[in-house]
């Protein structure tokens, strides 16, 4: 199965954010991984995926919260 890429408009609009804020993200070192092919940006759909997961929370406190087995 080839892996689905997205452009940085195609997030930008998945995430209702400003491409911008992607390119910020670039330089600032945040956000989901990206690959750079050529002069091109792209970003793996199982990275953005994993990205999101990442982000979910529990509460607005900042702590994760940490299911127990």
């Amino acid at each position: 199965m080839a892996t689905r890429h997205l452009s940085q408009i195609e997030l930008a609009a998945r995430w209702n954010i400003s491409h911008r804020t992607l390119e910020r993200w670039r330089w600032t070192s945040e956000g989901p991984q990206y690959v750079k092919l050529g002069g091109r940006v792209v970003y793996r759909l199982e990275d953005v995926e994993a990205y999101e997961a990442e982000q979910i929370r529990q509460s607005t406190s900042g702590h994760r919260h940490q299911a127990t087995a």
